[in-house]
Order: C-alpha cells, then sequence, then structure tokens
C-alpha cells in the first residue's frame, strides 16, 4: 500500500479493519510519526529547523508563518493540514488518521488534544476504528486542555473555552466551553472587529 492509497482509505469515512492492509500500514505510519516527534522533542530546535521537521512528519510544507512550542505528539502526521499563521502550544496531541485541516490564524492552546478516531462499537470488532475528520476554521482560538472529538467542525472566529469537550459542530463567532461543551455565548460586534 502506498501512503497516498492509505490516505484516500482513510479520508473515505470507511471503517478501518482491524488486521487490514491499511491497518497493517497505520502501524508503518506510526513509527515514522514516533520517531519525527522524538527528535522534535528530544533536544532545542531554531523555528526554522522546527518547521522543517513538522513539514517532514506531515509530509507537506507549513508556511514560514507556522509556529510551534515542543513537546508534540502524533501517531501518524500524514494527514495534517496546516494553513498561514497557526500556532501550536506545548504538549498537544493530535490523532490524525481521519484528517485534520487548521485553516489560517488558528491558536491552539497547552494539551489540546485532537481525536479523529473512534473505535467499532461490537466488542469483536473493537480493533477496527473509523476515521472522521476535524476541521478548525479561521482565527479559532481553542483554549489548554480542550479535547475536540472526532467529525467535528469548528466555525470561522470561535473560541473553545480550557477544559471543553467538544462532542458537536461549532457555530462561527461563538464561545464554547464546558463538558459537554456548549454554547457561553456569540461574540460582539465590537469582539469581531
Amino acid at each position: 500500500m502506498t501512503l497516498e492509497a492509505f490516505l484516500t482509505c482513510l479520508n473515505s469515512g470507511n471503517p478501518v479493519q482491524n488486521g487490514s492492509e491499511a491497518h497493517l500500514f497505520m502501524h508503518r505510519v506510526s513509527q515514522e510519526a514516533l520517531r519525527l516527534t522524538a527528535e522534535i522533542n528530544g533536544s532545542y530546535h531554531e523555528p526554522e529547523e522546527l518547521r522543517a521537521l513538522f513539514s517532514q512528519l506531515i509530509g507537506q510544507p507549513v508556511d514560514e508563518s507556522f509556529g510551534l512550542f515542543p513537546p508534540f505528539y502524533t501517531d501518524c502526521g500524514k494527514n495534517i493540514h496546516i494553513g498561514k499563521h497557526v500556532f501550536i502550544n506545548m504538549g498537544c496531541k493530535f490523532q490524525d488518521q481521519g484528517g485534520i485541516f487548521i485553516e489560517d490564524g488558528v491558536l491552539i492552546g497547552h494539551n489540546v488534544v485532537l481525536a479523529t478516531l473512534n473505535h467499532a462499537m461490537s466488542p469483536k470488532d473493537r480493533g477496527s476504528m473509523i476515521p472522521s475528520p476535524i476541521h478548525i476554521g479561521k482565527n479559532v482560538w481553542i483554549g489548554s486542555n480542550s479535547t475536540i472529538l472526532p467529525g467535528i467542525t469548528i466555525g470561522d472566529g470561535a473560541i473553545v473555552a480550557a477544559g471543553a469537550v467538544v462532542t458537536k459542530d461549532v457555530p462561527e463567532n461563538t464561545v464554547v466551553g464546558g463538558v459537554p461543551a456548549s454554547i457561553i455565548r456569540h461574540l460582539s460586534k465590537e469582539e469581531l472587529s
């Protein structure tokens, strides 16, 4: 299986059956991700070097405006898509097999978890995985220790409060918080200008 075929399989939304060719390939991709994240996290790197390592990890270049404060963790890396002026703070964990799409101007706080895989409900098939993408709109701010679950879209300009667990889509220009996250309020015109 090629990386392109693997990503096509993941992005189809179909389950990845335990023991299938795609499942076995996922384990091989994980080894590269573990090696690169160990390099990213193992010592200090100048910003340019860090961007180069992160570009290797995701398999595509990131913009020179991209910022990352390690440590950073992922068990795949190849299905992360990053816009311009994105900042990822320390301790974030991206489970990106289902696809993580981050638009321009996004700020991601400490220890945020983006999870794009669910397991099959049946105990007999629990090893199979169901990928579902996360889409983060432009100028979103995700607060520290938040968790975003599979299949979630966060609308442009939204704020996810620290510690939130996002289980439903977030409308644009809203503040959500809590477990599970719900709308706290809409951003005012003054706040949006």
